[in-house]
């Protein structure tokens, strides 16, 4: 700016807000590197913060304290003041923090999937043993599936606290009861790991959070408290608004015909085959084991209200676009799109745009979980076939759950649905699902035409 002396100082206006600038970011620095010096002088004491270690990286400090009392309330994916998703850093399995999971007399049966699933693998979590009295003296891995993965199983908090190596920081409550309730038995446990020291992170819709005898332990133990099934803010979550009709990776969803026969298990299984042939496979996780698994894209369906479940659907589809481009995402499904208790499944298809789907059927049940006495039987697959092409969407492959039925009986079930279906059928936890991986192509390259 030059002539005037009225431009001149306007000139020198400018200047003079530019150098103002320039000493405010300056500051800045300097109260972000004090800041990061105290944060790893606190890490280094030997102190920490289980928010704050499992989600290195986020941007937004609130609400988040070095060391909190009792804090409690909505964890799932973390979100900055616009609500997009603040995720994981990359560096998960190098912070994987030591926990113990409570399973108490449920580990054999369908209601432990959250145990199953964390005993299966987490990029989040290390089990360092897992609580469960009948099952007591056993290896985990080998009463899941046979595979010995040297997690014991004790009787009691006492005993898992003095086998567990590291130190565990945190329990996990590693079962999905019917109505999310606790057990008498859990409580009694949880409020047992508070008084000891332990954070919780729990998963059922009874929050720990608003339990008074158990926050009130936590408040004087100093501990964490984390709810994984309450409702994040609503300021936070999203309206569907159609970006998902611009999102350029394919997505299918695993469904399922019932509750709680595989369909996070198969996911992840099927995520990890595709990226091992040199694919890029995104999971996007929709229920609170496969946020304690480690994935990064998603959100916990059970903790949004309805009128937000399809705009988080395609939130969390759109942000892992943008941000991972892959090649593919395998959506997580629930329950199944015919269960009486709790129909869902068309979200995923509508909402997330998933034109692909890999249906997990359990070959030996024959009624839905828990309803067996209502009478209430599963859908033929073939019938559940149908109803996902009305949808529009195509069944790629059926996927099977053993449960009750011997390795000789569930191979005859694999082949009969294979003539009867004229689609792939397989057994993952037996085969796994690299025969799905040209499938998987195929479909790939139709969408992208």
């Amino acid at each position: 700016v030059r002539g005037t002396p009225e431009k001149a100082e306007i000139r020198d206006r400018v200047q003079l807000g530019i150098a103002g600038l320039r000493c405010c970011w300056h500051g800045l620095n300097l109260k972000l590197n004090s800041y990061t010096a105290f944060i790893y002088s606190i890490w280094n004491s030997g102190k920490y913060d289980l928010e704050r270690d499992l989600w290195p990286g986020r941007h937004e400090p609130a609400p988040c304290r070095l060391v909190s009392a009792a804090r409690t309330g909505y964890i799932g994916p973390r979100r900055n003041a616009d609500g997009h998703h603040d995720n994981d850093s990359g560096n998960l399995a190098a912070m994987k923090r030591p926990a113990i999971v409570l399973a108490n007399r449920l580990f054999r049966t369908p209601n432990a999937k959250v145990a199953h699933g964390l005993i299966r693998g987490s990029d989040r979590f290390q089990v360092t043993a897992v609580v469960d009295p009948d099952c007591a003296g056993e290896d985990a891995g080998e009463v899941l599936d046979g595979q010995r993965r040297d997690i014991p199983i004790v009787a009691n908090l006492e005993e898992a606290l003095s086998v567990s190596q590291p130190s565990p920081r945190c329990c996990i409550v590693g079962i999905a009861t019917h109505g999310g309730r606790f057990t008498d038995e859990l409580r009694t446990t949880v409020l047992e790991a508070v008084k000891r020291g332990l954070a919780v992170v729990n998963g059922l819709h009874d929050a720990v959070s608003e339990d008074p005898e158990i926050a009130a332990a936590a408040e004087v133990a100093d501990v964490e408290l984390i709810d994984l099934r309450k409702s994040p803010a609503k300021n936070t979550l999203h309206f569907w608004e159609g970006d998902v009709l611009q999102v350029r990776a394919p997505r299918i969803a695993v469904l399922g015909t019932d509750c709680a026969l595989g369909k996070r298990t198969t996911t992840r299984l099927l995520v990890q085959a595709l990226n091992d042939s040199g694919m890029h496979a995104e999971m996007i996780y929709t229920g609170q084991t496969g946020w304690m698994q480690g994935a990064r894209y998603g959100f916990v369906f059970d903790a949004v209200v309805n009128d937000y479940v399809s705009g988080e659907v395609e939130h969390a589809i759109v942000s892992c676009d943008r941000e991972a481009q892959p090649d593919i995402m395998v959506i997580e499904g629930q329950s199944s799109l015919r269960n009486p208790s709790g129909p869902c499944g068309a979200e995923f298809l509508l909402s997330g745009g998933a034109r692909g789907v890999v249906l997990q059927h359990a070959a030996g049940r024959e009624f839905f979980e828990g309803f067996e006495e209502q009478g209430l039987r599963i859908p033929p697959v073939a019938d559940e076939i149908a109803l996902i092409a009305m949808y529009g969407a195509r069944t790629l492959a059926v996927t099977l759950n053993g449960a009750r039925l011997s390795a000789d009986e569930l191979i005859a079930c694999q082949q009969a649905y294979e003539r009867e279906l004229g689609i792939p059928v397989l057994r993952p936890l037996q085969e796994g699902l690299a025969r799905l991986v040209p499938v998987i192509q195929e479909y790939i390259e139709e969408e992208r035409r």
